[in-house]
This record gives C-alpha cells, structure tokens and sequence, in this order.
C-alpha cells in the first residue's frame, strides 16, 4: 500500500508538469496554425494581384511595338518625299542614331497615365534577373535571320525591325521592375513583408539615413515604487525628496515641485538609503537581462546628489539577482556601506564606502530578508530583519557573527517588517501580527545554557499597534516614534515610552502606508502601496503630491490641443494627467482594465477601448461616461478617430476593425461597417489624412489597406497606397518606418512608434526598456537614432504631444511614465521634403551630359570594376542570346563608317538593363 501511494504521489507530481509541457506545445502549434494562414491569405492576394497585372502587361507591350511601327512608318513616309537612293539610305539609317533610341526609350517607358517618374526610377535600379528572351529570335547571327538580313539588300530597315523588337523586351524589362521589383521586402520570423517604395523617391539606394536634429532630455518622472519595496523615501538637507520608480532615482524638491534625476542604473532600482551627512546617496539595482537574454550584473552605486555624479561603484561582479537593501554606517561618519543581495543565501557583505573593497561577507539567510540597518552608536553591530527572524550581527576582524532574537513566550510573527533603533539603544520591531516588540540584551541563562553562556536578544515588551501588519517605523528627533499600518491605513504617533498620541487614516484610495521621512518633525512624507507620496500633518491631512499607476500600463493618448494626456492600465484606473504642470487632474476607476485610448478631435471625449470588447467615451470635463459599446468578446487594441472626427476605427483582438460614424460632438456613434480580411489581431492603424482610408498592421505581421468611405473595403492592390498620405503614423510595419527594425527581430520587440506631427521624428518604444528617436521617414534598415534608457521593463507605448514639446513613454510592469523634453537641434526639412530633395539629388545626377556618363563608365571600365557587381547573373540562354545580339549590331555598326562612333552608345543602352553586358569587352569585338 505504501508503494502504491508513492507511485500516485509521483503520478500527480509529474501531472502539472506534462501539462504545462501539453499546453506549451498546443500553444507552439496555434502560433504555427496562424503564421499559415497569413502565409496562405497573403498568397492568395498575390496570386489575385498577379491576375490583374497580366493585362497591363500585355497592353505595355503591345503599345511599345505599335509606337515603334508608327514611328518607323513616318520615317518611311518621310523616304518617299526624297528624291535620290542616297539621301533615302541616309534617312532609313538615321533611327539608329543614339539620340533617337534614346528618345524611343524614354516613349516607350511612360506609364499608362504618361508619367516617366516612376520608370526614371527603375532604370536607376538595375534589377537582378531577367526574363528568358522570346523563343523566336535568333540564338546565333550565322543561322538565324540577323544574318541573312545583314547580308540582304534592306540591311538598315530589317535591323530597325529587329532593334523595335529588342526595344519592346527592353521595355517589358523595365514593366516588370516597374510593377514588381519597385518594392522592398523585410523579413521577420521568416515572413517576407513587401512595401513598395513611393513615386517621390527617385532612388532608394541613394536616400540617406540619419539620426535626427532634435534630441530627448527627461523632463519628469510620473509615479513611486511603493507596492513592493521598503524604505525608500528619505528628506534630503537641500529640502529634496529622493525616491526611485524603473531605473530612475527622482529628487524632487517639495516646496519648488521641480524634480531632477540621477539616471546613471541600468535596470530598476531595489533600494536606497542616504548617508549621514544627507548629502550622498546609494541605490542598488536589479540584475536584469540585456536583449540578448544575458544577464546584467547588479551593483550598487553611491553619488553625490548635489551634483549627481557618481563617486563608487559597489560590489559590480559580486551580487547575484540583485540588491535588496543597503545601509550607510552612523557611529564612524558612515565609513561603511553594509548591502544584502537577493541570493538564495542572501549574502550579507560590508564594503568600504572610499575604497569600495569589501571588508567582510557572509551567509544570512534562505529565508527573505526585508531590511539592515547599523546601530547609530556602535558600527560593528548590525541588525537584519525578514521572514520569521531578526539577527543580531557583529563585526570584528573582517568577519561577522550573528545571534537570534529569541522570541520566548511572545508569539513567533511570520514577518518583521521594520525596526527602529529608540533613543536608549533599544531595538523596536514592526511584525506582521500588527505588534511592536521591543528589544534588549539580557544576561547569560546559566541554569538552562550550562557554564560559559553568552548574552542574548530578547523581547522586553510587546505594545499592540495596528491592525494588520506593521509596515513602517520612524523615530523623530524628540524620541518619539511613527508607526504605520498596513490593513488599518493609519498612522499612529506614540511617545518615547510607546503610549499612543496622536492618529489619523489615509485614504483608501492611496493604499496602505509604506514608509515614512521626517520633515519637520510636525510634517511628515508618506509613501504608499498604491505609489503616492501624501505630504501633510496630523492637524490639516494629507495631500498627494506624487501618483502613479499600480500595474501594467498600455493605453496613451495625447490630447489634440492641450498639455494633457491620458493613461490606462490593468490597474482599471483612467488618469488624465497635465504635462505642464505635472500633476494628475483627475482619476476614475472602471470595471475592467483599459487597454487603449484615444481623443476625438475636438478635445471634449475621449474613447477607452477595455479588455472585454466593450469601450466607453468620456467626458474630459465631468468625468462621466457619455456612451458605451460592445464589439466582439475579445480585448481592443486601438482606438483612432479620423481626422475629421467623423468616423472612429476600433481594432480588436477578434481580427475585426469596427468603424462608426460619430455625431453630436462624439457623443453619439453608429455602426457604419466592419473590416474583415486580417488573419490574426489587430495591432495598430491609422487614417488618412482625407479621412477615407485606413492602414492598419496585424498580429502576423501583415501590412492591410481600407477604403473606408468606399464601404470598408479591402484595397487588394497595396501599390496603389505608396503615395498615399497619413494623418498619423502609429503602425509598426510600413515603408517609412522600416529602419526602425533591429536586424534578426521577431516582430515583437517593437510596441509602439509614434510620428511628430511636423513630420521629422519617429519615436519607438521598445522590449528593451529603450525609447528611441529616429529621423523620419526612415526607410533604410539599420537607421542610425537616438537611444534613451529610463525604463525598468518593456515600453509599452509612446506618443508626442500636441505641439511635439515633448514625448511620453510608458512602461510596463514598472508603472512609470517618463516625460521627456523635445530639445530643438535646428530647422532642417520635413519628411516629405527630405524625400523631396532626395529625389531632386537623384534626377540631377541624370542631368548629366552624355559625354560624361560615358567617360565615367570607360574610366570605371578601364580600372577594371564592374559597374553592377554583387548583381545576379541571368541564365546561360539569356546570355549567349545577347551576347549574339550584341555582336550582330556591332557588325552592322561596323560596316556603316559613320555610326562606328556610336557602338559606346548603343553598348550603355543594352547594358542598362542586362546585368551580363556589363561583362562584354568592346575591344576585342
């Protein structure tokens, strides 16, 4: 029997784990299903958009071979006005004359509007393979017609004939590059994604990418690390405030409300403590992992906050995971600097603060451990304090010794949240019973511990304090002492020998209390679980000075004409914020968390889409909520009004976008159609600056356009929207947005971007807790950019304001909201005209004489380069029949004394499209 309940115990241990194992592999082949069917939807719109080209192909080539008859036509006309054989010969000859191929070049090129811009483009770019030359034309002068014609007496007609002919399949050349190969693909997963380059750029190879004029400062810090750290709220002597939220220490000066940063940590900050002198700092942070995957190293950093420059650097290389807790010595002037990393062990290690060496180190505890402080009057005694213990350590010689409180006939707590040193030397303890312990040395036990017994920790009193936990103690210059409570939110002021005074609650809005800094000792700081910081008194309460998110955060949205922006999160919380004068205006709770949010034009609502499917609009001046709807069962993911506050486009989860007609100052709304055809979920979208058409990028990767006022069609033919112009550009996956991509991405490392609304920068929230500046448009892979760190997680989201003052970026699970100023760098060109005199540079290089585009190319030739390499090569049918070709029209040239002048010529002409003329040698024909 006892067998067979260790085979079940061993049966039901490993049934989570081959279900987690089951559900990880369905998960894997869900994400394999989608991928396919995306790969499937995108093939068969090419397939549709191939279809559609077979006839414009067709009509090219047949107009091309009609335009050269006629024109042949004419010259023949021209033939019979004149009077001798001579002269006829002369003029039947004459179309072979490079400045008449030239000019049947360029007819032959326009499109069917008889626009040459976008052709002119294609030439520039010589494509990397060609199509097989027709099966009718001769593979070799000696047996086909070439060289019965070169014999015959119509020589100069018959070779115009076969030169139309080369002409027309030159032109398909050109067609094809033209429909298909004026495109740029990137990959991601192994997705091929196509986006095709704009008319206005004349050559994608010659644009030039560079960082942007205009640079990023931080400007504010939104929020308070108060949900899962302790002691972390200290008053500095400058009358600053100093906290931490990601990896941003803040100072902000209560009196001026200015803040100012020490931003020097590269992943978020754990802990903080202020030395004696109130004037150096120390923060340890996190160990974190760098976009790799690799793990950062933590460390400890001490600084001037003065001047916020670091003077050491603590302990790189020795902590694992993390830091937990620091404390600065007292007794000696705060020599020493005592740090607690976040082990397994929880190594407890004692540096020297000048040198930054370590002078001792060892093993605390398995167990958590919440805090360590040095005794104000002895620094060889250190206390440490966590889940179910408190240790008394000593000091001495370069090791360290500890001791156990015993608790005795008190009631073990599972927790000792805090502790104080009082006046007398006596240790005081918050625990989680909601008690106060005081602690004090009491001799040897002879009796019980035998001959030899060392002193003991024991508890001297209980006092009974709060409700709940004890999360904070502050000792106030008097002695008296300030206690705060978890469950009961209150703070309790007790006298030197622990009898209550005074008390008052904080609002359950902030949460329970954290921490607590003196300030005057009548006015006090409070941090917060739910990331405030109140400042008040007993007598007048408490205001919130700092707020903050408690939870992950995704949806922004700046206001379109005023300092205000707006934030929502898993938290449920709705907060509209004021970016000039830095504080929270208002703040409502929902019934489920938001996820997206974006303001009608007007500025009066603002639209909430939730996690459910349903979405709200909001009245910015009574807070109220002026309509609700429901599309699908599965969370939103974007919100975005048209720019005419028209229409609004509600992309969902359920790989549907809702489009509805809006009234009454967008009070009202009404369904107006619905856009199917995305294979996986909505990610972003934006409008046209017309206000009919939308372009909207999905969880796969897929680039999709609408007509809206067509009747939410979908655009299959996405040429068709290169040139089109954007109201917005929020959408990840585009033309002018490619470079922001990191090369090996998995499309999921950008969450976020965000256009200026002059048109010049792009901002990207990344994975790696970056926020970066581009220079838009950025079309080319490997942009060079701005990059700025601040965040402690993945940035979710980025947006400019409405005047492109500044940018806001919001993390994820670090809560924090970083306001950065837009430092002008100069004037300089929009995107558009930065395309523009791209394509100006381009079409002045084709301004060159012909002499010297062919000097250049014999100058290129004669040092030995090939003007096309790293091409691909066609086949060896294709070059042996043009390598004929070429050969027959050099003959024929030859024996004509006045056109041998012109084999330079025709020799660029054929070349220009044909990767292998460029490998033919003049002087040897």
């Amino acid at each position: 029997l006892r067998k067979f309940d260790d085979v079940s115990a061993g049966s039901s241990a490993e049934y989570p784990d081959r279900v987690s194992m089951m559900e990880g592999r369905l998960q894997l082949q869900e994400n394999e299903i989608t991928l396919l069917k995306s790969s499937l939807a995108d093939a068969l719109r090419r397939l549709r958009l191939h279809d559609q080209l077979i006839p414009l192909l067709r009509q090219q080539l047949i107009g091309s071979r009609a335009k050269l008859h006629r024109i042949q036509g004419l010259e023949e006309d021209e033939e019979v006005e004149k009077e001798k054989d001579l002269s006829r010969a002369s003029s039947v000859e004459e179309p072979i004359h490079p400045t008449t191929i030239r000019s049947l070049q360029r007819e032959d090129l326009q499109d069917p509007n008889g626009s040459t811009e976008s052709l002119s483009s294609a030439r520039q770019t010589p494509i990397s393979g060609s199509p097989a030359p027709p099966k009718d034309l001769p593979p070799s002068p000696r047996s086909g017609p070439l060289s019965t014609i070169l014999e015959g007496q119509n020589k100069p007609l018959c070779m115009y004939k076969y030169v139309s002919m080369v002409q027309s399949w030159h032109t398909f050349f050109f067609i094809c590059h033209w429909l298909t190969g004026q495109s740029i693909k990137m990959f991601i997963r192994g997705r091929p994604i196509t986006m095709y380059v704009p008319s206005n750029i004349q050559n994608y190879d010659d644009l030039r990418m560079e960082p942007p004029v205009e640079k990023l400062e931080l400007d504010w810090v939104y929020g308070y690390r108060g949900r899962d750290c302790r002691a972390n709220l200290y008053l500095l002597a400058s009358g600053e405030a100093v906290y931490f939220i990601a990896c941003v220490v803040v100072l902000y000066h209560i009196n001026n409300r200015t803040q100012r940063h020490y931003s020097k940590h590269t992943d978020c900050v754990r802990c903080l403590t202020i030395h004696p002198d109130k004037v150096r700092v120390a923060s340890g942070q996190t160990a974190g992992v760098d976009k790799d995957g690799k793990p950062l190293q933590p460390y400890v950093h001490i600084w001037d906050s003065s001047t916020l420059i670091t003077l050491q650097q603590i302990g790189l290389g020795t902590f694992e995971r993390g830091v937990g807790s620091v404390a600065f010595s007292f007794a000696d002037s705060g020599a020493f600097l005592c740090v607690i990393d976040d082990s397994n062990e929880h190594m407890l290690s004692v540096w020297d603060c000048a040198k930054g060496t370590k002078h001792a180190e060892v093993k605390s505890t398995n167990e958590a451990v919440f805090t360590v402080e040095f005794n104000p009057n002895d620094s060889t005694n250190i206390i440490t304090c966590g889940k179910s213990h408190v240790y008394f350590w000593t000091l001495s010689a370069g090791s360290l010794t500890k001791k156990q409180g015993i608790f005795g006939k008190y009631k073990k707590p599972k927790f000792i949240q805090c502790f104080v040193f009082s006046l007398t030397g006596d240790v005081l303890t918050g625990d989680s019973e909601g008690n106060i312990l005081t602690w004090g040395k009491s001799p040897g036990d002879v009796k019980t511990l035998g001959k030899g017994a060392k002193e003991t920790f024991q508890i001297m009193r209980q006092t009974r304090a709060h409700d709940g936990s004890v999360f904070t103690l502050c000792m106030l210059q008097g002695g008296a002492l300030l206690s705060g409570g978890g469950k009961d939110r209150k703070i309790i002021r007790w006298s030197a020998d622990l009898a209550p005074e005074r008390e008052c609650e904080i609002p359950e809005m902030f949460g329970a209390v954290r921490c607590i800094a003196d300030v005057d000792g009548e006015e006090v700081l409070v941090g917060t679980t739910r990331n405030a910081i109140l400042r008040g008194t007993f007598s007048d309460g408490f205001v919130a000075i700092v707020q903050g998110h408690v939870d992950e955060m995704w949806g922004l949205a700046t206001h379109p004409s005023q300092d205000v922006f707006l934030t929502c999160g898993h938290d449920r919380q709705v907060c509209v914020w004021n970016t000039e004068e830095h504080k929270l205006d208002w703040c409502t709770t929902l019934e489920e968390y938001g996820l997206c949010a974006d303001f009608c034009p007007n500025g009066a609502v603002v639209s909430v889409g939730l996690s459910t499917g349903r979405w709200l609009v909001l009245d910015l001046q009574t807070k109220d909520v002026v309509s609700d709807y429901t599309d699908g069962n599965e969370q939103l993911s974007v919100m975005r009004y048209s720019p005419d506050g028209s229409f609004l486009a509600v992309g969902s989860h359920d790989n549907f976008i809702y489009i509805y007609n809006v009234t009454e100052s967008g009070r009202r709304y009404s369904r107006y159609g619905k856009c199917n055809g995305h294979s996986s979920f909505i990610t972003h979208l934006d409008w046209s600056k017309d206000g009919k058409y939308i372009m909207s990028n999905s969880g796969d990767y897929e680039i999709l356009y609408w007509d809206i006022a067509g009747g939410c069609k979908l655009l299959r033919n996405r040429y068709e929207s290169k040139d089109r112009e954007w109201a917005s550009y929020t959408c990840v996956l585009g033309f002018h947005v490619m470079g922001v991509w990191l090369e090996g991405s998995d499309g999921t490392d950008i969450n976020a971007l965000c256009r200026s609304h002059n048109e010049r920068m792009v901002a990207v929230a990344d994975d790696f807790c970056k926020v970066h500046l581009f220079q838009y448009p950025c079309p080319k892979p490997k942009a060079p950019n701005h990059i700025y760190e601040g965040h402690g997680s993945h940035v979710t989201n980025v947006r400019f304001t409405h005047c492109d003052s500044h940018v806001l970026s919001m993390g994820g699970k670090d809560t924090c909201i970083l306001q950065w100023r837009v430092k002008r760098g100069g004037t300089g060109d929009s995107g558009r005209d930065r395309l523009h005199s791209s394509s100006s540079t381009s079409t002045n290089m084709e301004r060159k004489t012909e002499t010297e585009r062919n000097r250049e190319r014999l100058i290129e030739r004669q040092r030995g380069e090939n003007v096309y390499r790293g091409r691909e090569k066609g086949s060896n049918v294709e070059r042996e029949w043009l390598l004929d070709l070429w050969r027959s029209v050099c003959v024929w040239l030859l024996n004509q004394s006045r056109f041998r002048n012109h084999i330079p010529y025709v020799h660029r002409i054929l070349c220009s499209n044909t990767m292998e003329f460029c490998n033919a040698d003049m002087s040897h024909t």
